[in-house]
């Protein structure tokens, strides 16, 4: 299917691994031209190096900046003054009991997961408006309507997400610019491997036994009972970028494999 994106210049906010790099991948695969971002140099250029193997022709630029910093985004507002498509996918998480959860580590994760997406969709939604053309999209999470007790904090950004993109979306009304959140179940990513890596070795498991045992104890309203993969959520995504998702705003759509049992 052609998603009618081509040329069209995409950002995907912490794209140098997990989801944000399977985003950036499907987008370029459709035509846009993407920039991927990251706080390191060298996985930065690892990631637009390991998609020009699969993809030669894709169109990839880099944004080597923390972006839950400031500074380092007035710089990227200078070097990117505008976007067709912004992606808001940095996020961090941490399992910590509520009780051992300090204001800095409150303070660090709202910066990180919310204030990053509120920045940079208060400066690039305005142009969208103005061109009367333009996605956003947060990449949100399960947590966001099912709290983890093991981190609160998270899922609280993960709400406040919610919040936001609903907000925004109301200011795009009449026009052809839209802002959703997609909200992934238990993904596989870099984090998530060392995790079930480091359980199964304390509990005498194989990898594929804390896989099970997790959905069994942690997540066993999971109708898929597996971890989804990062391509599975960037299909989604990057459909969600597309005119062809016109009728698509204000949405939380879920992609979290029916964890959540809800009718809507």
């Amino acid at each position: 299917m052609d998603l009618k994106i081509k040329d069209k210049v995409a950002l995907v906010t912490g794209s140098s691994n997990g989801i944000g790099f399977a985003i950036a991948k499907e987008l370029a695969k459709e035509g846009a031209v993407v920039f991927v971002n990251g706080r390191n140099a060298d996985r930065v250029n690892d990631a637009i190096n390991l998609i020009l193997t699969e993809n030669p022709k894709a169109k990839l630029k880099p944004l080597i900046a923390d972006l839950s910093d400031l500074k380092e985004i007035d710089k990227t507002f200078q070097k990117i003054p505008s976007v067709d498509i912004l992606v808001n996918n940095l996020g961090i998480y941490e399992i910590v009991p509520f009780d051992e959860i300090t204001d800095e580590k409150w303070q660090h994760l709202f910066e990180v997961n919310v204030l990053s997406g509120i920045r940079l969709s208060r400066h690039y939604l305005k142009p969208m408006l103005e061109q009367n053309s333009g996605r956003i999209v947060f990449i949100s999470s399960e947590s966001g309507i099912m709290i983890p007790s093991e981190m609160i904090h998270y899922g609280f950004t993960k709400t406040s997400q919610l919040a936001l993109a609903q907000g925004l979306a109301q200011l795009t009304k009449g026009t052809k610019v839209t802002v959703n959140s997609v909200l992934p179940g238990p993904t596989w990513t870099e984090g998530v491997e060392k995790f079930i890596a480091e359980g199964a070795k304390k509990k005498g498991l194989t990898s594929k036994q804390m896989e099970d045992d997790f959905f069994k104890t942690m997540r066993p309203s999971s109708l898929l009972q597996r971890f989804i993969k990062p391509e599975e959520i960037a299909s989604l995504v990057a459909y969600v970028c597309s005119p062809l998702s016109a009728a698509t705003n204000g949405a939380a759509l879920r992609a979290e494999g029916g964890l959540i049992r809800s009718v809507i």
